[in-house]
């Protein structure tokens, strides 16, 4: 068959029909994990995207999702990319939700620190980054509220 047949036959979807570029890339980098951390990763979106101060949008870079202040908004970082507010990834041993406010403010850290104490779960934490193996082991509730800062 030759090239230009083909093509005919091709129905491209209008661009309004279209997924904005970020929710493809993000269905993209969730189609591809196991089905147990799919759910998991989606639950943790579901509670950042829903206590999000205004402003952070979403984005995927690499292998993770991530929040950010963008450029529009404050273009002078210091390594001109946007600022990261929360990011989420699938590791190779475990699920990492990375807080960048829980890192750079004591007080919110303090609270997260004290209110994830209080479920009784194990907290296994860096600088920033809290990793998880299954939803269970994360209280959503006290990411929710480090989320909204």
């Amino acid at each position: 068959m030759r090239l230009a047949a083909m093509q005919a036959e091709v129905t491209m979807p209008k661009v309004s029909d279209r997924e904005p570029p970020t929710q493809r890339a993000v269905d993209g980098l969730l189609h591809g994990l196991p089905e147990e951390r799919r759910v998991a990763i989606e639950l943790v979106r579901e509670v950042v995207l829903a206590n999000l101060p205004d402003g952070i949008v979403e984005a995927v870079d690499g292998n993770f999702i991530t929040y950010e202040v963008p450029l529009e908004a404050n273009p002078d970082t210091y390594n001109g990319k946007p600022l990261r507010y929360v990011a989420i990834a699938s590791q190779k041993r475990y699920m990492s939700l990375y807080l960048m406010g829980v890192y750079a403010d004591e007080r919110l850290r303090d609270q997260f620190l004290a209110e994830y104490k209080a479920t009784g779960k194990k907290l296994d934490m860096g600088a920033s980054c809290v990793r998880f193996r299954r939803i269970g082991d994360l209280p959503l509730e006290v990411v929710g509220r480090a989320v909204q800062g």
